[in-house]
């Protein structure tokens, strides 16, 4: 058998895409939302001198004509053929600086302008910021000083007051906590302490599980709580699966009494240290503003303050363009400046442009959600929207990635306009958003005492031509947080 190795030339076509550090940049920008746009462009106005936010319309510069000794213009021809040359080379950057001028929009933020004699506006930030709330464990640390226990226990007390977590539980460990201190403190010295420790304000504060947690606050209530003191050491279960019947033989209590009972103990708090430490939900800043419009047809779509910043080239860059004709290491130092500007001028006009356009369609194609509400959602893919707006379907997810749409019925994440769905009996397109309303209007008016299983909600939806399955239902039912129709049941 012989071997050999040949070579040969071929002809072949094959399409690949090239990514420009612009259009990166422009992808990146994208997909930013409000908030992160505003924090990028604060940091490339702070990166690159270039760049400047028009607060102020200057007044134009006159245009500088080349003089004789005498005072008089100089237009000889040869003195122009011979500036020809440079002036081409160099043409490239003026155009820059003009077609970055500025773009006409709202001013969000920016560098901002001191004028001497005014106020210095970080001094003025610093007084008008709100004090830092108090946190938990500087208030229960507040407390302990007052508690009369023996030097060693409070200073095992402070010790443990540092593991509690802000939602007021200890969940680390009491044997890791003694092995901290060198020597290690004793697990009974621990324990003796944590007892102390969970005498504090709020009730409940340092137990280790929400049957401690709801234990401690039932010790600290007046009057005689026996029934709800069972319920909670031997029936939470129970209670969590709606097993009445069960308490009530193993308690000797009437079902009515139970019901009172839980509803006393639903007045407890699971998670005390929330009473004391508010956890705030992040503020959302909606992108995209939707309103009526003013003839009371159809609406209005605009987008939120600040993203539309008017970015130019700085006036003093200008300047430098005209001084540094005979300095390359100057032209090159402001031409990256300038490409770089320019770069984040088009990339957060095409952004503006992309999630205006986006937003409109949504609009358009989800009126009847905005009119009444989400039974309203019409099945929208992102691909469709895609095709429609000639781009490919990761430039929609980028565009709808972390922004927020304000409609006169609330705030909602734009990518919540963007469901699957399913064909009614009619060929009517039905949105899965849709149907899990309609899973939860049938649970609302069930009879509670005989609750719908999954299969009897699923052959309802059925009936209304509405195709889908148990398990389906099982799904959406468990998405919106509601439980099987044996916990449902009422007693």
């Amino acid at each position: 058998m012989s071997q050999f190795m040949s070579q040969h030339l071929a002809l072949g076509l094959r399409q690949e895409q090239r990514l420009t550090p612009q259009l990166i940049q422009s992808m990146n920008i994208l997909q930013l939302p409000l908030m992160a746009l505003e924090a990028k462009i604060r940091e490339e106005l702070e990166r690159n001198p270039a760049l400047e936010l028009d607060d102020f319309e200057d007044p134009p510069e006159p245009p500088t004509v080349p003089m004789r000794e005498d005072g008089t213009a100089l237009r000889d021809p040869e003195v122009a053929a011979e500036n020809r040359h440079e002036a081409e080379g160099f043409s490239r950057l003026e155009r820059l600086s003009r077609e970055y001028d500025f773009d006409e929009g709202d001013v969000g933020f920016g560098r901002p302008r001191v004028v001497s004699g005014d106020r210095d506006p970080k001094m003025d930030a610093m007084a008008n910021t709100a004090s830092r709330p108090q946190s938990l464990n500087e208030y229960l640390h507040d407390q302990w000083v007052f508690v009369a226990v023996s030097p060693r226990i409070r200073e095992i007390g402070e010790l443990i007051l540092g593991y509690i977590e802000d939602d007021g539980y200890l969940h680390t460990s009491l044997e890791e906590i003694a092995e901290q201190h060198i020597p290690p403190y004793t697990l009974e010295e621990v324990e003796e302490t944590l007892s102390w420790v969970q005498t504090l304000e709020p009730a409940g504060v340092g137990a280790r599980d929400l049957r401690e947690c709801l234990l401690l606050q039932i010790d600290a209530l007046d009057g005689d709580h026996a029934l709800e003191r069972t319920l909670v050491e031997s029936h939470l279960a129970d209670i969590e699966k709606n097993r009445y019947p069960v308490i009530a033989k193993a308690t000797g209590r009437s079902i009515e009494e139970l019901k009172e009972a839980v509803r006393r103990l639903g007045k407890l708090h699971p998670h005390p240290g929330c009473l004391v430490v508010d956890r705030e939900v992040p503020r959302v800043t909606p992108d995209v503003i939707v309103d009526y419009a003013e003839d009371g047809e159809g609406y209005t779509v605009r987008l939120a303050r600040g993203n539309n910043p008017r970015l130019r080239i700085s006036e003093t860059y200008r300047r430098m363009l005209q001084e540094s004709r005979d300095d390359k290491s100057a032209r090159e130092f402001i031409r990256k400046n300038l490409e770089s500007a320019g770069a984040l001028i088009d990339a957060v006009s095409y952004r503006r442009s992309r999630l205006l356009e986006v937003a409109e369609e949504v609009v358009t194609r989800q009126r009847d959600f905005l009119e009444t509400g989400p039974a309203g959602l019409k099945i929208l893919r992102m691909s469709e929207l895609a095709e429609k707006l000639k781009c490919d379907p990761s430039t929609i997810s980028r565009t709808v990635a972390d922004k927020y749409l304000q409609t006169p019925r609330g705030i909602y994440p734009l990518r919540s306009f963007f469901t699957g769905g399913t064909e009614s009996g009619s060929g009517e397109a039905t949105s899965w958003d849709s149907v899990k309303v309609r899973v939860k209007e049938i649970v609302a008016a069930e009879d509670k005492k005989d609750p719908l299983s999954d299969d009897v909600i699923a052959a309802k939806l059925q009936a209304e031509g509405i195709d889908v399955k148990r398990r389906t239902i099982a799904k959406y039912r468990q998405q919106l947080h509601i439980p099987p129709a044996r916990e449902r049941r009422e007693f």
